[in-house]
């Protein structure tokens, strides 16, 4: 049964949504709500477990219980090779950097020791996080701290194993990443957005802030670890987002700002982009624009994977003129832009607008997109989105 820490008691999962999403969510009883939305929520309770992987995503506990035996870790920078035999990426990008590379050993460090159980992923979050590194679930901004009191109780219950990359674009100090996860040996994948800062010395590369997953229905219950004031710079930053208006500008690369940039290697990357750029153009003049341009932007026998299905390039043009009956999406802006080789991490800004009620809703999503070069032309033949 998953629980969580509240004020010195372990809350049951459903004791959890009684108490606290009830009223978030405006239900006088827990009654109230569908099956189908109950299912949903009792999905966040597994949502922090799955994003709290090392590497990226887990917050530990800064502060250790000096009675509690210690545990061994693995902790150097030279045994990327033998943690890529365990924990292999099945699309890898070049690195170009030593700190590039510093990133890929932390990542896989942070597997190792995850996988060596929950006394191991507390000890090694000392060293891959500050005290001052922040953690984005499903759209809700967390402190370390707040992070972990989510994560004590719950992890010591469920049986969590990592397992390989799909993705790893690393550019500077960025990294958009893909991952399998078993969860009490259910599989799935995630996506992640993180940000590292080199301190140098012993401490290397760490942490700054973390994006896990886009924004879903499980905000609000990750919304219950916020203070007061932090919900209230939460709901202030969403509402930027709904409200956000576009530049008039014919620079596409002004009009589609990435709020976090990073180095475009080579013309091949240029190209890469100007096509994203046009996308996102095409997009928000309507589906008859964006049916004709996606022709050129997609390959023919393109394979677009979803978390429910895959789809190809006239399954995709299905199914999104049946969204355009039903929403007016506006894509915004990029928080990230990772651009390596023959891929492209994207996480980007939306605000979606229902079409019979007006209710304009922000959001967010993380897509990884494949390009291969047909005659001169980059286009994209494989796309995993959130």
């Amino acid at each position: 049964m998953v629980s969580f820490p509240f004020g010195g008691e372990n809350l049951h999962a459903s004791s959890f949504l009684k108490r606290f999403f009830v009223p978030l969510q405006g239900y006088e009883t827990f009654e109230q709500i569908t099956p189908m939305k109950k299912q949903l929520i009792y999905g966040a309770s597994l949502a922090l477990i799955s994003l709290a992987m090392a590497g990226c995503t887990g917050k530990n506990s800064s502060t250790e219980n000096q009675d509690k035996p210690q545990v061994e870790i693995v902790n150097s920078y030279d045994n990327t090779d033998e943690l890529l035999q365990k924990f292999p990426v099945v699309y890898p990008t070049s690195l170009q950097s030593k700190q590039e590379k510093d990133i890929q050993n932390r990542l896989l460090t942070g597997f190792e020791n995850w996988n060596r159980g929950y006394e191991a992923w507390k000890a090694w979050g000392d060293i891959l996080y500050t005290k001052d590194s922040y953690y984005n679930v499903h759209g809700a901004r967390l402190t370390l701290a707040e992070y972990q009191s989510s994560m004590d109780a719950t992890l010591k219950k469920i049986n969590i194993q990592m397992g390989q990359f799909k993705n790893m674009v690393i550019v500077d100090n960025w990294v958009g990443i893909q991952y399998e996860i078993s969860t009490n040996g259910k599989p799935g994948t995630t996506m992640e957005f993180v940000q590292f800062k080199d301190y140098g010395g012993d401490l290397g590369v760490r942490v700054v802030e973390g994006w896990g997953g886009a924004r879903d229905d499980t905000y609000s219950s990750m919304r219950y670890f916020q203070n007061q004031e932090e919900q209230a710079q939460d709901s202030i930053f969403w509402e930027s987002v709904k409200n956000y208006t576009l530049p008039e500008t014919k620079d596409l690369a002004q009009k589609y700002m990435v709020k976090y940039p990073t180095t475009l290697s080579g013309e091949q990357a240029e190209k890469m982009k100007e096509a994203i750029l046009q996308d996102f153009e095409h997009y928000n003049q309507g589906y008859d624009a964006w049916s004709t341009w996606a022709d050129q932007f997609y390959a023919k026998d393109l394979n677009y994977n979803t978390k429910r299905e895959s789809l190809t390039l006239e399954t995709l043009k299905k199914s999104t003129k049946e969204n355009f009956g039903k929403t007016h999406t506006t894509k915004l802006y990029f928080d990230s832009m990772l651009i390596r080789d023959d891929w492209a991490a994207i996480h980007y800004r939306v605000v979606e607008e229902d079409l019979t009620t007006g209710e304009k809703i922000p959001d967010d999503r993380m897509e990884f997109l494949h390009f291969r070069n047909e005659n001169g032309k980059w286009v994209v033949f494989e796309v995993f989105a959130s």
